[in-house]
């Protein structure tokens, strides 16, 4: 959740605006922070599953730290890579369609 709010665009460009509408205040500060916005969406889910407050004490910085590492583990780039075009020599050109078990796949055009 904290993910999809921070960097997702979403349906209609629903959380884009959400984040536009937020502003340059608190709330808007708090969309661009991932790491304080993974705090505040853990709190209520802790709060929900907790049985104690004790408990709940634990789950919370626990949930935040959990989606922290998440976003820390997954990389930034777009699934599909561009293509890439490589110039060997004058008359020949490749276009890089990607990788195939870990070999470049090209094509002449």
């Amino acid at each position: 959740m904290t993910h999809l709010l921070y960097s997702e665009d979403g349906p209609w460009e629903l959380f884009v605006k959400l984040r536009r509408k937020a502003g340059e205040g608190f709330w808007g500060g708090l969309l661009d922070c991932f790491y304080c916005l993974s705090l505040w969406i853990a709190l209520p889910l802790a709060i929900c599953i907790g049985l104690s407050w004790t408990e709940r004490a634990l789950l919370w910085p626990a949930f935040s730290a959990g989606a922290i590492l998440l976003e820390r583990m997954t990389p930034n780039e777009p699934a599909v890579p561009a293509a890439e075009y490589h110039f060997e020599g004058e008359d020949e050109h490749h276009v890089l369609l990607g990788k195939k078990n870990n070999h470049a796949v090209e094509r002449s055009v």
